[in-house]
């Protein structure tokens, strides 16, 4: 089965296990499309690495608070804190059926969804959060100029059998 085919039934399963009724997904808006393909490519690069990438997609001057990890104003900061604690260490995985995206007039977008985290090591997924990403659109592309990573918690026995162990 493909792995995205994989993620579907575990953001079905992850989202019963959550007492909320799972439905039929629905054709997205453009914007939605556009969104959820850089947050794809976002996280690419934070999963493999790729910091200059990575950093691309981030304003000089992104505020990012992290419920347990504090907050930080700079770009230079989020890459840091990514090569530090992510990098070879942490694998990230979006929850498609919780990503939404909304348009802000004038601006952007905002982004919100769920990711679910596996250690690199042990290939163990446990670990899920809630996100929230703000969008500027610019004339080079999309920036994120501020970002809510929250709710982090370990997942439920039911949500960890819902999910693909990552592949060492």
């Amino acid at each position: 089965m493909a792995l995205f085919a994989l993620l579907a039934a575990a953001t079905a399963a992850v989202t019963a296990a959550n007492g909320a009724t799972a439905s039929a997904p629905t054709p997205a808006d453009p914007l939605t499309v556009e969104i959820a393909a850089i947050d794809a490519k976002v996280f690419t690069a934070y999963n493999t690495c790729d910091l200059d990438t990575f950093a691309r997609y981030f304003d000089p001057d992104v505020a990012f608070f992290h419920d347990t990890g504090g907050a930080t104003f700079d770009r230079k900061s989020v890459v840091d804190s990514t090569r530090k604690y992510i990098c070879g260490k942490v694998h990230r995985e979006l929850l498609p059926a919780s990503l939404h995206v909304y348009p802000v007039k004038d601006y952007g977008a905002i982004e919100e969804g769920e990711h679910y985290f596996c250690e690199l090591a042990s290939g163990e997924c446990a670990g899920i959060a809630k996100f929230v990403i703000v969008w500027a659109r610019r004339e080079d592309g999309w920036h994120a100029t501020q970002v809510l990573s929250y709710g982090h918690r370990t997942m439920t026995e039911a949500e960890q059998h819902a999910v693909p162990p990552l592949k060492p």
